[in-house]
């Protein structure tokens, strides 16, 4: 079943259109969104032209992506006028789309374990080299058009680093253990670089950047190539498998359902405030590793088992044990979750099984 015809997703689709996002701000624009062919960006690009084909929102997407061939598979809107795709790798350097675009989201980057071992120079230029594109792409084009325009770079729990002990949950000022000197360092500390150069551009060239830090996501539109633990999990439960655990599964995260996800995008793209870090979490999604195994695999119909990661996943891993978000700030704009954890899982291998 295509995914836009499966009731579910529809539901989904409604709920990122009453989120209640300010909607004004997104009237007549053209929205970029890079990484459009991942989990969130596909979900995020769908939302988009939902409301665009329902006559709720005058807004022309234009999809970012390194394959034309996975873009036409995934995203069904190449004879749509509102929807344009472009065929480009935002690591390289100077790299720049021809289509303009006043409203920006940088989702395009290396978000798996394997790849962070197997590919770490593409994991740090695929955010830092590909941000500077993209923020030289977006104030090129509000300079073009002649209209006002915002940049949302979408950064990550793991920027936190390791819990130090001292608090619960990381709110936006917290700072925690990261080791630099690390093969895996390069995703998180690519993320940091990456909210620096943000607040660089900010402060030299007048961008208007903002800043929601995402936890672990799952939703339907999980893409078959995800090596994270969450996404092992659930290719499993929907394969009819059981869930094999590579841990103890005492690490305990915050994770988030991908229509959330996008709504808290899109809350902080229309309602944040210029410049600011917001974290995008719900305490119901907040879980250790071996219960969200077991949830996992009870909506498959099987069981946990437990199996040792090999060495090149091993090295992808990441060492935090605790990394809860503390979304108060979102939650202060008037931003809400729809789904806890349990939902989250379900509704997801049940639209991924379709």
């Amino acid at each position: 079943m295509n995914r836009l015809d499966n009731p579910l997703y529809a539901e989904d689709l409604e709920l990122v259109a009453s989120c209640g996002a300010d909607w004004d701000v997104l009237n007549g624009a053209t929205v970029g969104v890079s990484g459009a062919t991942g989990m969130v960006g596909t979900l995020l690009v769908d939302a988009l032209m939902h409301m665009a084909r329902t006559g709720r929102l005058d807004v022309r997407v234009v999809a970012l992506g390194r394959s034309e061939q996975r873009a036409r598979a995934r995203l069904p809107y190449f004879e749509d006028p509102r929807f344009a795709f472009e065929e480009l790798d935002v690591s390289v350097p100077g790299a720049s789309p021809h289509a303009a675009a006043n409203m920006v989201v940088h989702l395009a980057s290396t978000t798996h374990p394997r790849a962070y071992a197997t590919q770490p120079i593409g994991t740090i230029t695929s955010n830092v080299v590909g941000l500077q594109n993209l923020l030289e792409w977006q104030l090129a084009s509000v300079e073009a058009l002649g209209v006002s325009g915002r940049f949302v770079f979408a950064s990550s729990v793991e920027i936190y680093g390791e819990n130090r002990g001292d608090v619960e949950r990381f709110d936006e000022g917290y700072c925690g253990q990261l080791d630099c000197n690390t093969l895996r360092a390069a995703y998180p500390e690519a993320k940091r670089l990456c909210e620096a150069l943000c607040q660089a551009y900010a402060a030299e060239r007048g961008a208007h950047v903002f800043v929601p830090r995402l936890p672990r996501i799952l939703g339907p539109t999980l893409l078959p190539s995800d090596t994270k633990a969450l996404s092992q999990f659930l290719h499993k439960a929907v394969a009819g498998e059981d869930v094999v655990l590579k841990s103890e599964g005492t690490q305990t995260y915050s994770y988030l359902y991908a229509t959330d996800a996008v709504s808290a995008l899109l809350w902080v793209l229309t309602r944040g405030e210029e410049g600011a870090a917001y974290n995008a979490a719900d305490e119901r999604c907040d879980v250790a590793l071996r219960d969200l195994a077991t949830c996992v695999a009870e909506a498959g119909g099987g069981k946990v088992v437990f199996d040792l990661p090999d060495e090149v996943e091993r090295a992808g891993y990441s060492t935090a044990t605790k990394a809860l978000l503390d979304a108060s700030r979102l939650r202060a704009l008037g931003w809400r979750a729809h789904f806890g954890i349990e939902e989250a899982v379900a509704r997801t291998v049940a639209m991924l099984r379709e």
